[in-house]
């Protein structure tokens, strides 16, 4: 039964938010997809990592990083971070506060809302460190797209 619901989580969280960017705008989508890949293929390695280090544990058994850790990559990464980069890109401050705002949500109030639905739970790291972990990639995000549009505005 764990399994089902997992499973179902999974494809939750994969479609809903990539649903949400036909919301965009087309413009908006090509503007800042690069940097929404970046970001995916950047938190990928970041979960491999973590998952090595086993910093989580995903209750459904047997162990697998395309199960478990991949849909968080795959699913709200990407388009999280292209709504964060529309509604504040230009506005470091404001993209900063979103990205505590998302981020502690998801470090201190969703992760045990999962744990509490028997999806992970931390293992190795606590609340702090979690959001830590989650949270130093918005910078780079930011970065990565001050970089396209300084390319962009040379080419």
């Amino acid at each position: 039964m764990l399994a089902k619901w997992h499973r179902i989580f999974n494809l939750s969280i994969i479609i809903i938010p990539w649903l949400s960017l036909l919301f965009i705008g087309k413009r908006s989508f090509k503007r800042y997809s690069f940097s929404g890949v970046f970001i995916v293929i950047f938190e990928i390695l970041n979960h491999m990592y973590g998952h090595k280090k086993k910093w989580w544990k995903f209750y459904d058994k047997p162990k697998s990083f395309i199960k478990d850790e991949l849909p968080f990559s795959v699913g709200p990464y990407m388009p999280l971070s292209m709504w964060l980069l529309k509604l504040s890109y230009g506005n470091f401050k404001k993209f900063v506060i979103l990205n505590v705002i998302a981020d502690g949500l998801f470090a201190f109030l969703f992760i045990d809302v999962l744990k509490k639905l028997k999806i992970i739970r931390l293992n190795r790291l606590n609340h702090l460190q979690f959001f830590i972990y989650i949270h130093y990639k918005a910078y780079l995000l930011y970065g990565v797209q001050y970089l396209v549009e300084k390319f962009k505005r040379f080419s």
